[in-house]
C-alpha cells in the first residue's frame, strides 16, 4: 500500500471516529490501527525518496547520452570535412555544415538538459509536497492521538 492510500485510510478513521460526549470535539479511534498506518507510511517513505533519486540519475543519463550523441555528430562532421579537403569551396561548405551541426547538437543538448531539469524539478517538487503533506498529516494524527489520551 502506498503513502497516499495509507493517509486516506487514516483520514477515514478520523472521519469515522466516535465523538466523546462533553469533551469539546474529542473522538475515540483505534490507536493500534492508527499506529499500523503510521508505520506503513514510515515503511513507504524511503521508496518515494528512492524514486526521486532514480529520476535524478535518469536525468544524468539523458544528459550524458545527449553529449555522446553530440560528440558523435561532431566527429562525423569532422570526418566528412577532412575527406573533402581537395577543393577549397567544398572545404568551406563542409566546415560551415559542421558548425551548423555542432550548433544544432549543442542546442538540442541544452533543450534536453532544460527539459530534463524542469521534469526532475517538477517531480522533486511533487515528492516534496507529498512528504510535506505526509508530515503535516502525521503531526495532526499525533496531535489528535495526544488529545484522545488526555
Amino acid at each position: 500500500m502506498g503513502i497516499e492510500e495509507t493517509l486516506d485510510m487514516m483520514d477515514d478513521m478520523l472521519d469515522k471516529a466516535v465523538n466523546v460526549p462533553f469533551t469539546n470535539k474529542k473522538s475515540l479511534i483505534d490507536v493500534e490501527k492508527m499506529r499500523e498506518l503510521v508505520e506503513e507510511i514510515r515503511l513507504n517513505t524511503p521508496r518515494e525518496i528512492k524514486q526521486a533519486r532514480d529520476l535524478v540519475n535518469d536525468r544524468k543519463t539523458i544528459i550524458n547520452d545527449a553529449k555522446n550523441e553530440a560528440s558523435a555528430i561532431i566527429a562525423r562532421a569532422e570526418q566528412r570535412a577532412a575527406a573533402l579537403i581537395s577543393q577549397q569551396e567544398i572545404v568551406r561548405q563542409a566546415t560551415q555544415k559542421a558548425n551548423e551541426i555542432n550548433a544544432a547538437a549543442q542546442e538540442q543538448t541544452k533543450e534536453l538538459r532544460d527539459m530534463t531539469n524542469k521534469y526532475v524539478d517538477n517531480m522533486l517538487t511533487k515528492v516534496e509536497e507529498l512528504l510535506s503533506n505526509d508530515i503535516i498529516d502525521v503531526r495532526k494524527a499525533r496531535s489528535a492521538l495526544k488529545q484522545t489520551i488526555k
